[in-house]
């Protein structure tokens, strides 16, 4: 990594079947100056982290041994299911043990706020300042808004959000450490009036903010570039993961249609970074313009490419777009010129 570039980071949570350590060396060897990591698999059980220094410090050790370092961790899975309803085996399958336990669904729900309280406390003591996640719904199951949803219900949903999460932030607040909310469907915040909705549910503190990541906006068809811009001061970690989007057929919609991952027949899918549709450089001429100086994160998913060609390439293509930005103003020359 050099002075005049974010560094370049691999979200581990499309690689968590692998040992971290195996992760970590692949990820060193394609040139990725670290790792965002998820706190699943091997990779990081908070559990165990939040209980075991030795434990905790034998992750440190392995990106060390690989030249690695780590600006943020993940716990997506868990955050999904602090807010969710129902809760049922779609959680079962991605939460830890200790979260799901019996399975009552208000369990669950509780055993997550802990969990995310307990990401706080990890990252502090790994010397991370950022928790990227999910955030859960209790009302995306009435997106589509028919049956008729009273606006009461949509009120309680954003309430719930508010009364879930605050307590959460508090200890994000006392380990000074911040949220970024992965903008996503399935979310409270999954476009751009959502966003705007959960921030003021919350009353705008500081320590929620958002992850960038461009995939989940453009299949929506949302303006990438213009959410950099318009939530400025809420970027607080950014995500390179793209989308192709395919031509219209007068068959495929944005839904898409219960078709699996990578089926023709798809709208769009998600595509390893610099495949699809993003604009990577406007993002990142944006992202400048808003001074973000965190982590470039790349989180490979492409149900037509094997990640190991996928994550060794999205690196190269990123690096190349991380240029060193300007010492002066392009047309500064002009007003040193002397009249002849």
């Amino acid at each position: 990594m050099t002075e005049t570039s974010h560094p370049v980071t691999l979200f581990t949570g499309q690689w968590a079947d692998l040992p971290f350590e195996e992760v970590a060396r692949l990820a060193a060897s394609w040139g990725y100056d670290g790792l965002e990591i998820a706190c699943s698999g091997d990779h990081l059980d908070l559990a165990r982290a939040d209980e075991d220094p030795a434990y905790l410090q034998s992750r440190l050790d392995i990106l060390d041994r690989h030249g690695l370092k780590v600006w943020a961790i993940s716990n997506h899975l868990a955050g999904q299911a602090v807010c969710d309803d129902p809760i049922d085996f779609r959680h079962q399958a991605i939460v830890r043990d200790y979260v799901w336990g019996d399975g009552e669904a208000e369990g669950v729900r509780r055993r997550a706020a802990e969990d995310m309280k307990r990401a706080a406390r990890v990252a502090r003591r790994l010397g991370v300042d950022t928790v990227v996640g999910f955030t859960g719904s209790k009302i995306w199951p009435y997106v589509a808004m028919f049956p008729p949803v009273p606006a009461d219900v949509i009120d309680a949903g954003y309430e719930d959000f508010a009364n879930r999460w605050n307590p959460i932030l508090d200890v994000f607040d006392g380990e000074g450490v911040r949220f970024a909310h992965e903008v996503h469907p399935s979310e409270i915040a999954y476009d751009y009036w959502t966003t705007v909705r959960a921030l003021e549910c919350i009353d705008h503190r500081e320590a929620f903010g958002l992850n960038w990541d461009p995939s989940h906006l453009l299949w929506q068809g949302l303006d990438t570039i213009g959410f950099i811009t318009d939530f400025a001061d809420r970027i607080y970690h950014v995500d390179c993961k793209d989308t192709r989007l395919r031509p219209a057929s007068g068959r495929s919609g944005i839904l898409g249609s219960h078709l699996t991952w990578g089926d023709p027949r798809r709208g769009w899918d998600f595509v390893s970074t610099g495949h699809g549709d993003m604009h990577w450089e406007d993002a990142f001429r944006a992202l400048r313009s808003i001074e973000y100086t965190g982590p470039i994160s790349i989180e490979w998913e492409d149900a037509g490419m094997d990640r190991l060609h996928g994550a060794a390439e999205a690196v190269v293509r990123i690096r190349e777009l991380l240029w060193k930005r300007p010492e002066a103003s392009f047309d500064a020359a002009f007003s040193n010129q002397r009249e002849t």
